[in-house]
């Protein structure tokens, strides 16, 4: 059985989904939900659920003894960014070569970096006019949103789409998509 671990930082939606995907499964389960966030409705979702969540500070989170402890812990062989707005430590990039994977919510390199997540995203996108978007599943490195690139979804935008069309659009993609190639990877490990 290869076990997950989801990192979020937010409302969770990406993270419902994920544990619904593999809910029941022999071979894959979410075993553990990780936040930095003590208010991420995120945590109430892994509750709903039944997945263990914990919520780790930033100065936590870069404490390599305490997060590989707790890792070990539940027996993760694999991590999910999913909506997660912290840097993952090297230590932690090292200790889990190739088995951390993050969403993006554009298809980058456009609009990738610091700074560049949820709603900032889709208003990046409406402001250089492009004409689609899409989410971009890609390999964590220690370059903000600049792993190798797994897969791509695209959705087209047009001209009236506000800010809010677009991260609708394009956040069909992510229910619709990541999980499926989230248990691609998962073959490959």
């Amino acid at each position: 059985m290869k076990k997950i671990a989801i990192f979020v930082s937010g409302s969770g939606t990406n993270c419902e989904n994920i544990i619904r995907h593999f809910s029941g499964r022999d071979d894959v389960s979410v075993a553990l939900v990780v936040s930095n966030r003590s208010d991420a409705y995120a945590l109430k979702r892994a509750e709903k659920w039944n997945v263990p969540a914990v919520v780790k500070t930033k100065a936590q989170f870069n404490d390599e003894e305490q997060m590989l402890a707790l890792l070990r812990e539940y027996d993760i062989d694999f991590i999910v960014l999913a909506g997660f707005l912290l840097m993952v430590p090297d230590y932690m990039i090292q200790a889990y070569d190739r088995r951390i994977i993050n969403i993006h919510p554009a298809l980058l390199p456009k609009h990738g970096g610091k700074g560049m997540y949820g709603m900032h995203v889709h208003e990046a996108v409406k402001d250089a006019g492009d004409t689609e978007t899409g989410m971009t599943v890609h390999w964590v490195s220690n370059v903000c949103d600049g792993g190798e690139i797994i897969a791509q979804y695209r959705t087209p935008v047009a001209p009236e789409d506000t800010p809010h069309d677009i991260a609708d659009k394009e956040h069909v993609l992510e229910m619709r998509y990541f999980p499926e190639v989230i248990e691609e990877v998962l073959k490959g490990i």
